[in-house]
């Protein structure tokens, strides 16, 4: 622009910052029709807390959040192909829809007071609460064991918050991954772990040598998909959503599909499920 006479060279620079700044809206705008504009739908979930979100052996996403995001994309697009999984952990969960890389987070998100101060919540689809496993030869079955020793849990989980609130007489050793977590576990590295009693049950299951000795501690919460905060529009689609999908007694159906192989017949599925039958 430097020959180009003065006012036209400002007319060009301002005409190109809004070029910019509405190509850089588009690329992190999350509402629901920059969803639809954009012909996909990104959702985080975990990568490693089966039945809930995993990535299986042929590198898909799998689970019971997964088979909600599936019937999402469904609705929003005809087409489950157009949800897209941003795998993520505990802590980063309201990372990712601060910084627009996600429109929803799904991935097993526990609605806490703090929580609800920095996202939008939905309608919940799933009860649970904190639990505790430990090996079947020194199980602990009550909190007052703890004292003095130590648990694992995973960092930016419900477990972590109450014990740290609750019980500073307890030792915490924290782990990013759950897979690291279980790992820490089964070596002998803590006399238990706490974690969501509904992740507990799964794991114990395939895991003879544990059990779950505590299924309930605290308060029981419920899971709910999240938006980034003000997000009204998208939120407000996603409710509707979740209501008629409990009309449908679809939750139901997707723990069948997805839950159950994991807990086999000795979970009540009302014990988890949020439909419209038990809400």
């Amino acid at each position: 622009m430097k020959n180009l006479p003065k006012k036209l060279s400002t007319l060009l620079l301002g005409a190109s910052l809004l070029l910019s700044a509405n190509a850089m809206a588009q690329e992190t705008d999350n509402s629901l029709q920059a969803v639809k504009d954009r012909g996909e739908l990104r959702v985080a979930v975990f990568s490693d807390k089966p039945p809930f979100g995993y990535v299986d052996r042929a590198g898909k996403s799998q689970g019971y959040d997964i088979e909600l995001a599936k019937e999402l994309g469904k609705s929003l697009f005809g087409n489950e192909d157009k949800v897209t999984f941003v795998l993520t952990e505990a802590q980063n969960r309201i990372n990712v829809l601060d910084a627009n890389k996600v429109d929803i987070t799904l991935a097993n998100f526990t609605v806490t007071p703090a929580r609800v101060e920095q996202v939008d919540f939905a309608e919940p689809y799933m009860k649970v609460a904190i639990g505790l496993v430990s090996p079947n030869g020194a199980p602990i079955t009550d909190l007052s064991e703890l004292n003095g020793k130590t648990i694992i849990v995973n960092k930016g989980t419900t477990a972590e918050t109450y014990f740290a609130q609750h019980h500073p007489e307890v030792n915490l050793q924290k782990y990013d991954h759950n897979s690291e977590a279980f790992a820490a576990l089964q070596d002998g590295r803590a006399v238990g772990l706490a974690h969501d009693n509904a992740l507990l049950y799964a794991w114990a299951n395939n895991n003879p040598n544990f059990t779950v000795s505590i299924q309930k501690i605290g308060p029981d919460d419920v899971i709910a998909p999240a938006v980034k905060k003000g997000n009204k529009e998208l939120l407000d689609w996603v409710n509707a959503q979740i209501l008629e999908l409990q009309a449908q007694e679809f939750f139901h159906k997707a723990y069948d599909t997805a839950v159950k192989p994991f807990y086999g017949d000795n979970i009540d599925p009302d014990n988890i499920v949020i439909d419209a039958s038990n809400r």
